[in-house]
């Protein structure tokens, strides 16, 4: 189902938002705001939203909402817990909140709401703001833009399981 909405272009290539289908929303002032209209790719056995898929919304949500104030640079999840309310079916939004910021830190909330405005799952999470400037002994991997994405997908089919 097309988007009501504009959707916002995502400042960076992230591959996997890509494939899920994610579509974001809203980005500034502390808050960030992503879509997903799911396929049935996206369900569990029981036909409902995977809770992975559920988790990564929170992710990128709250992640976007850390970056929403200073977006030279980029963050890394250090940690998230995550409540499951209720099932989640048929279209997504995600709504993440940063709470409060250190030069290093971002402390964030998420939600999960269906199109009826029911919640159906809440995170919480704590992100590393991330510059990137060169180390001694690491190499530092920049920020990839739609335009720079390395050729990292393969069409080739997986490799059996042993």
């Amino acid at each position: 189902m097309p988007s009501p909405e504009a959707d916002l272009p995502f400042s960076v290539h992230i591959p996997f938002v890509e494939l899920l289908g994610l579509r974001l929303c809203r980005w500034d002032e502390g808050v960030a705001e992503i879509a997903l209209d799911p396929t049935g790719q996206h369900l569990n056995s029981f036909g409902v939203v995977h809770g992975g898929v559920s988790m990564t919304l929170l992710d990128v949500a709250m992640a976007h909402a850390a970056r929403s104030v200073q977006r030279d640079v980029g963050v890394v999840t250090i940690e998230m817990k995550t409540s499951f309310m209720q099932a989640a079916k048929g279209p997504l939004r995600a709504r993440g909140r940063l709470l409060h910021r250190t030069a290093t830190l971002a402390f964030t909330e998420g939600e999960v709401r269906d199109a009826q405005g029911r919640l159906c799952a809440h995170a919480s999470g704590t992100f590393r703001y991330v510059r990137r400037l060169p180390a001694a002994d690491r190499t530092v991997q920049p920020l990839q833009t739609k335009a720079v994405a390395p050729d990292v997908v393969s069409n080739a089919p997986a490799a059996p399981c042993p």
